[in-house]
Protein backbone atom coordinates (compact mmCIF):
# COMPACT_ATOMS: atom_id res chain seq x y z
CA UNK A 1 0.00 0.00 0.00
CA UNK A 2 1.23 3.30 -0.92
CA UNK A 3 2.30 5.43 1.54
CA UNK A 4 -0.27 8.50 3.15
CA UNK A 5 1.25 11.59 2.44
CA UNK A 6 0.62 14.66 4.30
CA UNK A 7 -1.17 18.15 4.28
CA UNK A 8 0.34 20.73 5.86
CA UNK A 9 -1.67 23.76 8.50
CA UNK A 10 -0.76 26.08 5.80
CA UNK A 11 -1.32 24.15 2.66
CA UNK A 12 -4.90 23.12 4.25
CA UNK A 13 -5.45 26.60 5.28
CA UNK A 14 -4.94 27.80 1.23
CA UNK A 15 -6.98 25.27 -0.08
CA UNK A 16 -10.10 26.23 2.61
CA UNK A 17 -9.83 30.07 1.66
CA UNK A 18 -9.18 29.51 -1.77
CA UNK A 19 -12.23 27.09 -1.97
CA UNK A 20 -10.05 24.57 -4.20
CA UNK A 21 -12.13 21.48 -5.10
CA UNK A 22 -11.51 18.77 -2.62
CA UNK A 23 -13.30 16.91 0.21
CA UNK A 24 -12.23 17.73 4.06
CA UNK A 25 -13.56 14.67 6.40
CA UNK A 26 -13.17 15.14 10.19
CA UNK A 27 -13.04 11.13 11.36
CA UNK A 28 -14.17 11.83 14.99
CA UNK A 29 -17.23 10.77 16.69
CA UNK A 30 -20.12 12.42 15.31
CA UNK A 31 -20.88 14.24 18.18
CA UNK A 32 -17.32 16.03 18.03
CA UNK A 33 -18.06 16.76 14.72
CA UNK A 34 -21.49 18.47 15.61
CA UNK A 35 -19.88 20.20 18.58
CA UNK A 36 -16.26 21.92 16.54
CA UNK A 37 -14.98 21.00 12.92
CA UNK A 38 -12.87 22.96 10.63
CA UNK A 39 -14.88 24.44 7.78
CA UNK A 40 -16.33 22.71 5.05
CA UNK A 41 -15.75 19.56 6.66
CA UNK A 42 -17.79 16.32 6.16
CA UNK A 43 -17.65 13.85 9.15
CA UNK A 44 -16.76 9.94 8.38
CA UNK A 45 -15.65 8.64 11.56
CA UNK A 46 -14.07 5.09 11.45
CA UNK A 47 -16.52 2.37 10.95
CA UNK A 48 -18.62 4.35 8.92
CA UNK A 49 -16.06 4.24 5.54
CA UNK A 50 -17.37 1.60 3.93
CA UNK A 51 -20.80 3.20 3.82
CA UNK A 52 -20.42 7.09 4.04
CA UNK A 53 -17.76 7.41 1.65
CA UNK A 54 -18.97 6.20 -1.52
CA UNK A 55 -22.25 8.33 -0.86
CA UNK A 56 -20.55 11.48 0.11
CA UNK A 57 -17.35 11.10 -2.17
CA UNK A 58 -18.63 9.14 -5.37
CA UNK A 59 -15.51 10.28 -7.37
CA UNK A 60 -12.35 8.62 -6.01
CA UNK A 61 -10.04 10.19 -8.04
CA UNK A 62 -11.63 13.47 -5.78
CA UNK A 63 -8.80 14.93 -3.51
CA UNK A 64 -9.32 13.99 0.28
CA UNK A 65 -7.85 15.44 3.21
CA UNK A 66 -8.81 13.56 6.38
CA UNK A 67 -7.86 14.81 10.17
CA UNK A 68 -8.89 14.40 13.30
CA UNK A 69 -8.06 15.67 16.72
CA UNK A 70 -4.22 15.98 17.24
CA UNK A 71 -1.10 13.91 16.47
CA UNK A 72 -1.39 11.80 18.74
CA UNK A 73 -5.20 10.93 17.11
CA UNK A 74 -5.00 7.88 15.08
CA UNK A 75 -8.66 7.79 13.81
CA UNK A 76 -7.73 10.15 10.66
CA UNK A 77 -4.94 7.55 10.31
CA UNK A 78 -7.65 4.75 10.02
CA UNK A 79 -10.51 6.64 7.66
CA UNK A 80 -7.58 7.44 5.43
CA UNK A 81 -5.82 3.79 4.83
CA UNK A 82 -9.75 2.44 4.36
CA UNK A 83 -10.42 5.16 1.49
CA UNK A 84 -7.25 4.05 0.08
CA UNK A 85 -8.16 0.19 0.27
CA UNK A 86 -11.28 1.38 -0.95
CA UNK A 87 -9.66 2.80 -4.02
CA UNK A 88 -9.44 6.55 -3.19
CA UNK A 89 -6.42 7.75 -5.21
CA UNK A 90 -6.30 11.17 -3.89
CA UNK A 91 -5.96 10.66 0.19
CA UNK A 92 -3.83 12.71 2.63
CA UNK A 93 -3.49 13.17 6.34
CA UNK A 94 -3.41 16.76 8.13
CA UNK A 95 -1.83 15.47 11.37
CA UNK A 96 -1.97 18.50 13.28
CA UNK A 97 -5.84 18.14 13.29
CA UNK A 98 -8.11 20.17 15.45
CA UNK A 99 -6.24 21.22 17.73
CA UNK A 100 -2.72 22.56 15.85
CA UNK A 101 -5.36 24.66 13.89
CA UNK A 102 -7.23 26.34 16.90
CA UNK A 103 -3.91 27.05 18.63
CA UNK A 104 -3.13 29.06 15.23
CA UNK A 105 -6.09 31.08 15.85
CA UNK A 106 -8.15 29.90 12.72
CA UNK A 107 -11.89 29.33 12.58
CA UNK A 108 -13.86 26.17 13.57
CA UNK A 109 -17.49 25.12 12.49
CA UNK A 110 -20.21 23.43 14.45
CA UNK A 111 -22.55 24.29 17.32
CA UNK A 112 -19.52 25.17 20.01
CA UNK A 113 -17.13 26.91 17.91
CA UNK A 114 -16.33 30.20 19.30
CA UNK A 115 -15.11 33.05 16.51
CA UNK A 116 -11.24 33.58 16.10
CA UNK A 117 -9.67 35.57 18.56
CA UNK A 118 -8.22 38.53 15.71
CA UNK A 119 -5.59 39.91 18.52
CA UNK A 120 -8.24 42.82 18.62
CA UNK A 121 -9.37 44.51 22.05
CA UNK A 122 -12.48 46.17 22.57
CA UNK A 123 -13.54 48.26 25.09
CA UNK A 124 -17.18 48.00 26.63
Amino acid sequence: MAALGQCSQEELREKIEEQQDFVLVDALAPISYAATHLPGAISIPPGTVDERAAKKIPDRDTEVVVYCTSPTCEASIAVAQRMIELGYSNVRHYPGGKQEWLEAGLPLEGGRAQPAVTGETTTP
